[in-house]
């Protein structure tokens, strides 16, 4: 075998031992999300005509969220569905969601649950903040619901 082409198999050899899904993965992750924004764009924008009265989150009709320290929750008022997810996963769930599940626009309710102790908080700082930037990148409006 030629030396070119055995210096070519040792190389990809160690690209595949080393674990070379450390930069796919960040770039998957990224056009996952930039395919769930594609697909959330198609929803029009937040009508808060719809939307700016209800008070009771028992109402709420469209999408809606509980940031915790150990994820999230989405709540899908339309098919009466709740989806535990990580932060990162947020994104994909609310693109699949069917258009009839958003009557009021690209909004979701979000809602921070409380925390017992230091260690709780500083997790659901982190995850709100994560949700809070997936969901602007998405260009989704935020109506942040007061804890009850």
């Amino acid at each position: 075998m030629p030396r070119t082409i055995r210096v070519v198999w040792i190389v990809i050899l160690l690209w595949v031992a080393s674990g070379c899904t450390s930069t796919p993965k960040a770039a998957d992750a990224a056009a996952l999300e930039a395919e769930a924004a594609t697909r959330i764009q198609a929803i029009p924008e937040a009508d808060p005509a719809k939307y700016g009265k209800v008070t009771d989150t028992r109402n709420w009709r469209n999408p809606y969220v509980i940031v915790q320290s150990d994820g999230v929750r989405l709540f899908d008022a339309e098919n009466h569905e709740e989806h535990v997810l990580k932060p990162e996963e947020l994104a994909q769930a609310l693109a699949k969601l069917p258009s009839f599940a958003w009557p009021y626009g690209r909004v979701v309710g979000v809602n921070l649950s409380r925390v017992q102790s230091g260690n709780d908080q500083a997790a659901l700082l982190r995850n709100r903040g994560l949700v809070a930037g997936a969901l602007e990148r998405m260009k989704v409006t935020i109506n942040w619901v007061p804890s009850a």
